[in-house]
């Protein structure tokens, strides 16, 4: 049996992961259920894919800079224990998301250098050394189990995040993508229909590809307004399958 309600894969540069974290964060509040944040890499996802001809400009700095963010995650997680990465993802995604919008979709603005990370860690109070990970290819063997532990899950034609409520024998699913932040009630209310349609054992899929930019200011969109919709494909803005 888990010590854990839920386990949480992210990937701090996706800003669905970031949404649905912040909406989980509400309903383990309200329901005192304890949460593991876990790593998933969008670029060891598409590992194999040519991002130039299959998704929009910027796609593959941004990933990078995800699996980089990653590394301080993992080292952080193995020399001061699992508790400290929800305040860590918690910075990590409000620095990316929550900050004024960015001036174009090129996702170069965020390459997790260490004048970038290091602020990061020390608003959590973690050490600044830690940013040394970023460059740390030793980590990537753990960011990749935990990557194929998750797909292995739901299947490989997801994106992130990925939870897994009351683990190991519980239900898993991706997402759900949210593009608004719901109220306190409204957060407890939908959590029960979704682990209520996840739990029927023969649910696969319920799904529409049209998706709201999310309620996030680095996007342009701030708390009260409604993003415009675009079609994702494969949990991703790809251009091709």
């Amino acid at each position: 049996m888990s010590d854990f309600d839920l386990n949480f894969y992210f990937d701090p540069v996706c800003p669905f992961a970031w949404m649905t974290s912040k909406w989980v964060r509400m309903v383990a509040a309200q329901r005192e259920y304890k949460v593991d944040w876990r790593f998933i890499s969008l670029r060891m996802i598409n590992a194999d894919v040519d991002y130039d001809s299959h998704f929009p400009p910027g796609y593959e700095s941004g990933h990078q800079a995800g699996l980089r963010m990653l590394r301080v995650a993992a080292r952080a997680r193995a020399e001061h224990g699992r508790e400290c990465l929800g305040p860590l993802y918690a910075a990590m995604g409000a620095k990316v998301f929550d900050s004024a919008p960015r001036i174009s979709d090129d996702r170069t603005d965020y390459t997790a250098s260490r004048a970038y990370v290091e602020p990061i860690l020390a608003e959590v109070g973690l050490p600044l050394e830690l940013a040394d990970a970023l460059e740390d290819t030793a980590f990537d063997p753990e960011i990749r189990a935990e990557t194929d532990e998750a797909l292995a899950l739901t299947g490989k034609d997801v994106g992130t995040p990925i939870l897994h409520f009351q683990p190991p024998e519980g239900i898993a699913f991706f997402g759900p993508v949210i593009s608004r932040l719901p109220s306190e009630e409204q957060a407890v209310s939908l959590w029960d229909n979704v682990v209520g349609l996840a739990s029927f054992p023969g649910f696969a899929e319920l799904k529409r590809s049209l998706r709201e930019l999310p309620q996030l200011r680095a996007l342009g969109v701030e708390p009260d307004e409604v993003g415009v919709q675009e079609d994702w494909h494969g949990g991703s803005r790809r251009q091709k399958k």
